[in-house]
């Protein structure tokens, strides 16, 4: 499951319009001469909660026109698919470093020419550039992008006048405080790696260090890095994942024996104040307390209010591989999804953020806090969707919030990197 991705929290906007349009179509595909005079466009989306969702699409759009027929796959095989010279037409998925390493071999095709690449915010270009690219392409087309924060208990904060911190040195009295209150001040889910990676992890690292700069130097020194290059994680993570393991003494005493399940159950509950999640958690919490009063704010890291920036993720990016016999189709059905009027309800449903420069604002109440600094860029990609997963760094992450040394994970992972940059 990709729990870096969010849960639908409303069915899809004008359904009958797309019953409607269903009917006309089979109406319409009842005169031609065969189903065989369409080409079959072969579209990935494997993302478990909005498979639905995307079908739906699809529908919607073979029932569009006569010339192409978009099937749906699920698979995640991807490097599979690519090794055996077959794969999707259309990809929208998840961008990550397993994404890019496709990009960055000259596997995807070139999508500079198209009017949706021109019109991406600012912000895209910077969340672009943490992965290495084809030299001279513009391969992946940004669908859809999450926004991660602290999650908090609005209702706590208000009942004990309590201020949401823009100073580590507030976040630290803030959580003193909860504790004097008999309050847990954030409810962590250790026993669940991905958990401390996707949270606690890059909300720290994200939030001290430039993680764009840092993956850049890393590229640059490419095969030559070694445990005790410049740019080693050892130099660079060594001070934020010590205050990690700070912030982590504030969990829940029983964190390491629970799950993401049982964060969402407890945070619905209102038995910890903060809880270091994305928006997908939000659907699940509401799940059991529709009420619930959420909001959010950036973990602060340093001294400085202007330092302060929120965690995002390319939750969905388009792509169409160099092998496809169908990239012109596959263009179409693109630029299909990309419509102002389909992307920007599927972000609304999905609780994610626009990537255009003219995408809306939120509209969930819950987010809102969030707006202000996407539209400033004031953010950063997590550190954990730059890492391969060949790479344990979830692993790592969740065996330093039980109090592992920081000085010698971050040897493993120097030397886990060294190793990688040579075969690369």
């Amino acid at each position: 499951m990709n729990f870096g991705s969010s849960a639908l929290s409303r069915p899809l906007k004008r359904r009958s319009f797309i019953a409607s349009m269903m009917a006309a179509g089979t109406l319409a595909m009842t005169g031609c001469s065969s189903s065989e005079t369409r080409v079959t466009l072969r579209f990935n989306q494997s993302k478990p909660e909005v498979v639905p969702y995307f079908r739906d699409l699809l529908a919607q759009f073979n029932a569009s026109q006569k010339t192409v027929n978009a099937t749906h796959e699920v698979t995640a095989g991807l490097s599979a698919a690519f090794a055996r010279n077959d794969p999707p037409d259309l990809g929208c998925l998840n961008y990550n470093f397993e994404m890019a390493r496709f990009q960055e071999r000259g596997a995807l095709s070139d999508l500079s020419d198209l009017p949706q690449q021109k019109m991406n915010a600012p912000f895209i270009k910077q969340l672009l550039d943490l992965y290495p690219d084809y030299p001279g392409r513009t391969s992946v087309l940004p669908y859809s992008m999450m926004g991660a924060a602290v999650l908090y208990n609005k209702d706590i904060f208000e009942k004990h006048d309590l201020a949401i911190p823009t100073r580590y040195s507030e976040l630290l009295e803030l959580c003193g405080e909860l504790e004097d209150l008999g309050i847990t001040p954030i409810y962590s889910t250790f026993k669940d790696a991905w958990t401390v990676s996707q949270g606690l992890a890059d909300y720290t690292l994200g939030g001290a260090i430039d993680i764009n700069q840092h993956f850049a130097e890393l590229r640059e020194i490419g095969s030559d890095f070694t445990p005790g290059s410049a740019a080693s994680f050892s130099k660079a993570f060594a001070e934020p994942l010590l205050t990690m393991q700070e912030l982590a003494k504030f969990s829940n005493p029983d964190a390491a024996n629970r799950g993401y399940g049982d964060g969402n159950l407890a945070f619905a509950n209102g038995q910890a104040a903060m809880y270091l999640q994305g928006p997908w958690a939000l659907p699940e919490i509401a799940k059991t307390n529709p009420d619930a009063n959420i909001g959010t704010f950036p973990l602060p890291m340093t001294e400085d209010p202007d330092d302060l920036k929120i965690r995002v993720n390319l939750d969905l990016a388009l792509w169409i591989p160099e092998q496809s016999d169908h990239q012109a189709e596959a263009r179409e059905l693109l630029a299909f999804l990309c419509q102002p009027e389909i992307q920007d309800a599927y972000n609304e449903s999905a609780l994610g953020f626009g990537v255009r420069s003219d995408s809306p604002p939120t509209k969930d109440p819950r987010l809102k806090q969030m707006q202000p600094y996407i539209d400033a860029g004031r953010l950063y990609q997590g550190v954990s969707t730059a890492i391969p997963r060949t790479i344990p760094f979830e692993n790592y992450m969740q065996g330093l919030v039980a109090g592992g040394s920081v000085e010698q994970t971050l040897a493993t992972l120097d030397a886990d990197w060294a190793r990688l940059a040579q075969r690369s």
